[in-house]
């Protein structure tokens, strides 16, 4: 009930295309985020969310971060979670969208989960393209594995590197390795430090052009005060809050903005 009246509450202070007067969020809004496009993919991936949705397999997860309000028991089908843990099709075909504007060429997923949503952001990027997803769950990244063993389609899996390991361990290493970063996809861990701590950390190798995407800002109180921490950092130039996720932006030459836009 709380979440409801959260989400009304947004969908009434929230714009449109109409409340937007800067020229790089309306082009983004109106031809990125707000629109329904089918790509050649989504239909392909959209089949294999429902053959995960009814697999009974049986994973024993070892839960590194917050954990999930649905599902309490260490013992959980493939089934429950597809359900409760992987970005849903709207957020899965967002990021497909945002990679597809973008073209980033480095990108990070903080929680792999059973790598659906990896798979939406490889077949998005550009062939030259490093996608880095890390999954602390060991029973999760195997099945990840086995997904991106797979050949769903000619694009996909050619650019993913499994990192397996608890991110507050290996998350600092990995990114000093990197240039830069050109695309983070926070979904790993729902409580206010660790994702600060991760935001700096992929911070370090930010650049003007680098899109962070935060999933579930309104998850709890705690990550409700982790976006307007992130909102108020001073190199962060520009957030569009869109309920379900957020995104960041470092362009340098715009004044600092923040938006509620209906999705």
């Amino acid at each position: 009930m709380k979440r409801l009246f959260e989400y009304l509450t947004f969908w009434w202070k929230a714009g449109d295309a109409h409340s937007i007067h800067s020229p790089f969020v309306f082009q983004l809004y109106t031809q990125v985020i707000n629109i329904e496009k089918q790509y050649y993919c989504f239909e392909i991936l959209e089949n294999l969310r429902q053959n995960l949705l009814s697999d009974d397999t049986l994973l024993a997860i070892n839960d590194l971060g917050a954990g999930s309000k649905n599902l309490t028991s260490t013992q959980r089908t493939v089934s429950q979670i597809a359900k409760n843990s992987i970005a849903n099709p709207k957020t899965a075909q967002l990021l497909f969208r945002l990679v597809d504007y973008f073209q980033p060429n480095t990108i990070l997923e903080l929680g792999t989960c059973l790598g659906l949503t990896t798979l939406y952001l490889s077949e998005a990027s550009p062939k030259e393209a490093k996608i880095y997803t890390f999954e602390g769950a060991e029973a999760l990244a195997e099945q990840a594995k086995k997904l991106f063993e797979k050949e769903i389609t000619k694009q996909t899996t050619h650019n993913i590197a499994l990192v397996v390991g608890n991110l507050d361990e290996i998350l600092a290493k990995k990114v000093a390795e990197l240039e830069q970063i050109d695309f983070v996809f926070f979904d790993a861990n729902h409580q206010k430090v660790p994702t600060l701590q991760y935001f700096e950390i992929c911070l370090s190798k930010a650049h003007e052009n680098t899109v962070f995407v935060f999933d579930d800002i309104y998850w709890s109180a705690e990550m409700q005060t982790a976006w307007q921490a992130i909102q108020q950092h001073p190199r962060v130039v520009l957030t569009i809050d869109l309920f379900h996720v957020g995104l960041v932006f470092f362009r340098e030459k715009q004044p600092k903005q923040h938006f509620k836009l209906r999705f």
